[in-house]
């Protein structure tokens, strides 16, 4: 479809409110699912990161990577074990995590932010004792659960007019290294830096008064309402920890929080910088 001049101009002014609201501001990117292996939608993100940052959103991106991490332990010929969703990690799991999360992965999002004429720079949870973490369950091994987060890494890499790419490691006083949830940890962080929104990706479209109709999503909801779908089971299985990382999030300082499928091209800006959005929105207060 091509779009005229005039209709350009038409979709910039439309987006000036949204731009003004959060020029300043600080979001929370969280990168994962189908959104980092996909190319062409890897491509949408990084764009729509840059766009935002130049139009002067701080933008924090905060990834995952676990289908790599599991790829590459497939190659060393190691089996992957899960409970209740987290990976059992042991001490070289541990190791494969932080040399994928920290150095591949990160690296690449970096380097195709700068492609797309973004500045980046990356940072792991261990870079400063940013992510301060403790064993999570001694079954999981080096899952760790986050004790305590210093977001002034991440501060002082926005004030120098950079995007902070955030790794899911965390490590202890002693130097243990441990995997890190990404949407827990992105929301702690979130939290942490009073962020005016928090965008969570996934592969749905967000939350679903039936699962199995996409034409109920909920646009949106405040905590108390997320916390009785899940107790009424309308929210269930992988879902469950996603929701309650929002509600989280809200708890600890964000203002909004939104889950958007990340299989959408442009998913970021149509959530961010339009009427409608395409997600679902979570709020403190009484929904709309």
């Amino acid at each position: 479809m091509k779009i005229c001049n005039a209709d350009r101009a038409r979709i910039l002014v439309h987006a000036l409110p949204y731009i003004q609201q959060y020029n300043g501001k600080i979001v929370v990117v969280k990168y994962g699912g189908n959104a980092m292996v996909n190319e062409e939608l890897k491509d949408s993100v990084m764009r729509d990161i840059v766009l935002m940052s130049l139009v002067g959103i701080r933008v924090v991106l905060v990834h995952g990577g676990g289908p790599e991490i599991t790829a590459l332990l497939n190659k060393m010929g190691k089996e992957t074990e899960f409970v209740n969703g987290l990976r059992v990690t042991d001490e070289e799991t541990a190791q494969v995590v932080q040399m994928v999360l920290a150095g591949k992965i990160n690296k690449n999002l970096v380097n195709l932010l700068q492609i797309r004429g973004g500045k980046a720079m990356g940072l792991s949870g261990v870079d400063g004792h940013m992510i301060e973490a403790h064993q999570k369950d001694e079954r999981l091994g080096f899952v760790g659960e986050i004790s305590h987060v210093d977001v002034q890494p991440i501060l002082d890499v926005l004030e120098k007019g950079y995007i902070p790419v955030v790794s899911t490691v965390g490590c202890d006083k002693s130097g243990n290294v441990y995997n890190i949830n990404a949407d827990t940890a992105a929301a702690r962080i979130a939290g942490e830096l009073r962020a005016e929104s928090l965008i969570s990706m996934t592969d749905i479209s967000g939350i679903l008064k039936d699962p199995g109709d996409p034409s109920t999503l909920i646009s949106e909801i405040t905590a108390a309402q997320a916390e009785q779908l899940i107790a009424d089971g309308v929210v269930s299985g992988g879902m469950i920890p996603k929701v309650q990382c929002c509600v989280n999030a809200l708890n600890w300082g964000v203002q909004k929080v939104f889950i958007i499928d990340g299989t959408v091209s442009h998913a970021i800006l149509m959530e961010t910088l339009t009427d409608e959005g395409i997600g679902t929105m979570f709020i403190k207060g009484e929904a709309q």
